[in-house]
Formats: structure tokens, C-alpha cells, sequence
């Protein structure tokens, strides 16, 4: 999933509503309660410097890397391929013991998200609305799409072959492209039940069995497509705070997990929705499946398991309560874990 701790620092309010801007901020401040210590990495005013500001400059290469904060990872293949903060791409061909800069990235925004279609064809989005594309397993990107008039960033993107992908963001953002990201089309969405418009900031787009399709969000939101995003609905899930991750598995199980530890469960595609309980009040950063297991990582350190398909988890803390970003797991079934201090050991 990608965190959205780097996202939600530098977004700006709509400038059509200055109370929706102020709900914004409210919940804003909810989202990063004890993410104090994160606050200098990201506390540049961009909202207010606007886009003059902006620097189309590649990322730079760094031999300390390897400690930028990653928001996702990815598979490649057996490649990991993990982004961050100033555009930094990871790159690690054994499983994930050594890690490698990318030889080029053309911009230096903050990446969010990351998605192959296969070992070659990748995306990654982030800040500023960039899209970027490889065809060479992640070694060297090329920039598809860039909005400098105005930050509204992208959180997460989905490729279900190396034609079709779908990028969500901020503010109900969603692009869609049919021809490799040649051209990226934003997507009206629906209004969700009971409102006028559909604008919560949409944090993790991810595929399961079928082609079936999920969005999660804000205010409990659950977007589900059947029909590869020709049509999105709206699945109540009896929670209003923020989901950050969510992941399907092959049985029709879908987990969504985010703000406070909040771990909910379908067993049925998305249609009935419970709380998983007993999981730590620290808010969860990215699910992933390795294994046979589910592991979720979070802030404060926090690490869950569950060995039977996300009915129930064992959680454990590292003692230095490093807050944990990103997970993906390796071709052996082992876990890659990113923090907010960079790459970790592997688990």
C-alpha cells in the first residue's frame, strides 16, 4: 500500500470548499496521530508554493538509498522493485537481500505506488499526478503522464495486463488507460449513497479472482468493479475510518485494514463485511500474501500474521517501534519490509 504518510502531508484542499477542506483536516489530523516524528521529511509547504516550484529534475542517485522511506513493492518476476520518497527505485534480483538503485528515474517526486503486468512492464505514480513507465523490469523509467498546474496525487495503481491499468488518488481521482498509458483518461465516478458527490481520497486499488476489481478509501470506502472498471458500485462495509490496504484472496476472502489497526473481513467478495478482532490499536500499512500466510505491517513496528486466511492474527512489535510502510513478498515465500528508515532484513 502504500503509506500515505509522504501523500497526505503535501495535499492540498480543493479549492472549490473550504469546509470540505476543513473535514479534510480533521481527518487528516486522525490519520497522522503518532506520525510526529515523520513530519520533517514531508513538512515543505507545497500546497501553499504552488507549482512554480516544481523541478522536472531526475531522481538523484544516492549511495544511502537503500534508507529512503518506501511507500510499495512490487514483483517483477522474481524482481522486487520497491518506490519512495524523491523518486527513489529499488531494485533487488535476490530476493530481497541486497538492494540496488534504479539506473534512471526522470523525476524527483515522491512515488506512492507501483504495478507490473509482467517481469518487464511496470507503472509507478505518485505526487504531482506522475505516471511513469518501464519496459525493462524497472532499470530505467520514462515519464507518461505529469500535472504541474496541480498536486493531486496518486496513491495507488492496478495493471491487469500490460494494456489495461488504473491509477486512484486524491479526491476520488481515477485514470484509466487501454493502450499502455500511451493515454490516461480520468473516470467519473459515481456518488456514493446518500451523497452529492463521490470525493474521498482513494488509497489502494488491488485486484482478486475473476478480474474483480476493489478500491479502498476513506470513510470506509469500498469500491468493487466486476467487469475489469467498466463499472464501479459501492459496498458498504460498517466502518468510517480510513482503509490504507486491502487484499483478495483465491477463495473470494477480501481483507481491508487501515486507520488504528482496523482489520475487516469478507468472506464473500465484498458483499457482507465483520471486524476482525484483537488486532493492535497501531494503524496498518500494507497486507500482502506470503507463504500461505497473511502479514500485515504497520506503525509503532507492528507486524501480523494469520495462518487462517484473515479470520484472526498473531501480532508481534520490534522494540524500536519503527513504523513499517510496505511489505511484498519474495518468490521463496519469504517477506521484503520497507520503514520509514528504508530496507529491512528480510522476515
Amino acid at each position: 500500500m502504500n503509506m500515505l504518510i509522504g501523500n497526505l502531508m503535501n495535499t492540498p484542499a480543493p479549492r472549490s470548499s473550504h469546509s470540505r477542506a476543513r473535514r479534510f483536516s480533521a481527518r487528516l489530523a486522525n490519520a497522522l496521530a503518532g506520525l510526529i516524528a515523520l513530519a520533517p521529511l514531508f513538512c515543505h509547504a507545497q500546497a501553499e508554493a504552488g507549482a512554480e516550484t516544481f523541478s522536472l529534475r531526475p531522481a538523484a542517485h544516492s549511495a544511502n538509498a537503500t534508507r529512503s522511506m518506501i511507500l510499495d513493492a512490487t514483483r517483477a518476476g522474481d524482481r522486487l522493485v520497491a518506490v519512495g520518497e524523491r523518486g527513489v527505485v529499488l531494485l533487488s534480483d535476490d530476493g530481497g537481500k541486497q538492494w540496488r538503485q534504479a539506473a534512471s528515474v526522470p523525476v524527483a517526486a515522491t512515488l506512492t505506488g507501483v504495478s507490473f503486468a509482467d517481469a518487464r512492464q511496470g507503472w509507478a505514480v505518485g505526487h504531482w499526478g506522475v505516471v511513469l513507465h518501464t519496459s525493462d523490469g524497472g532499470e530505467n523509467w520514462s515519464r507518461q503522464r505529469l500535472d504541474t498546474g496541480e498536486d493531486r496525487p496518486l496513491f495507488s495503481v492496478h495493471f491487469l495486463d500490460a494494456s489495461h491499468g488504473i491509477a486512484v488518488g486524491l479526491w476520488s481521482l481515477m485514470l484509466e488507460t487501454r493502450d499502455g498509458g500511451q493515454r490516461w483518461e480520468e473516470v467519473a465516478l459515481p456518488a456514493p449513497p446518500g451523497e452529492s458527490q463521490a470525493d474521498a481520497n482513494l488509497m489502494r486499488i488491488f485486484g482478486g479472482p475473476k478480474g474483480v476489481l476493489y478500491v479502498a478509501g476513506e470513510r470506509g470506502t469500498l469500491l468493487r468493479s466486476a467487469d475489469g472498471g467498466q463499472s464501479w458500485d459501492y459496498r458498504p462495509t460498517g466502518y468510517r475510518g480510513s482503509f490504507w490496504s486491502g487484499l483478495a484472496l483465491d477463495d473470494g476472502s477480501v481483507l481491508l485494514a487501515g486507520l488504528r489497526g482496523n482489520v475487516y473481513r469478507s468472506g464473500d467478495e465484498g458483499a457482507h463485511w465483520s471486524k476482525v478482532e484483537g488486532t493492535p490499536f497501531s494503524s496498518i500499512t500494507d497486507l500482502v500474501l506470503a507463504g500461505g500466510k497473511v502479514v500485515a505491517v504497520g506503525l509503532d513496528g507492528v507486524t501480523l500474521e494469520s495462518s487462517d486466511q484473515g479470520r484472526s492474527f498473531h501480532a508481534s512489535q520490534r522494540e524500536d517501534r519503527l513504523s513499517l510502510t510496505a511489505a511484498v513478498a519474495t518468490a521463496s515465500g519469504k517477506v521484503a519490509v520497507f520503514s520509514r528508515g528504508g530496507v529491512l532484513p528480510l522476515q
